[in-house]
């Protein structure tokens, strides 16, 4: 994580529902997929679905990781980790 984006926002796509309560809170970052379950938009791959996309800002995305029921959205910043 460089220091110019400090927030890092961590998807585990496989624990993903598809509840979509991400997407409705920041549809910027959160887009439904045809599979049914949510992506992390313009985030690379880290592992086996599990997704990573680095921030200036944390914009939207804390509330967005807080409202998710199973927990599939982690965010960390200056490499603290938040939720």
């Amino acid at each position: 994580m460089s220091g110019e984006f400090p927030i890092k926002i961590i998807h585990e796509r496989n624990v993903c529902i598809g509840c979509c309560a991400c997407e409705s809170i920041e549809p910027k970052f959160w887009k439904m997929n045809t599979d049914n379950k949510v992506d992390l938009v313009g985030a690379k791959k880290e592992g086996d679905e599990v997704y990573t996309l680095e921030l200036k800002e944390m914009q939207g995305n804390m509330e967005a990781a807080e409202s998710c029921p199973v927990n599939c959205i982690h965010v960390e910043e200056k490499g603290i980790k938040k939720i």
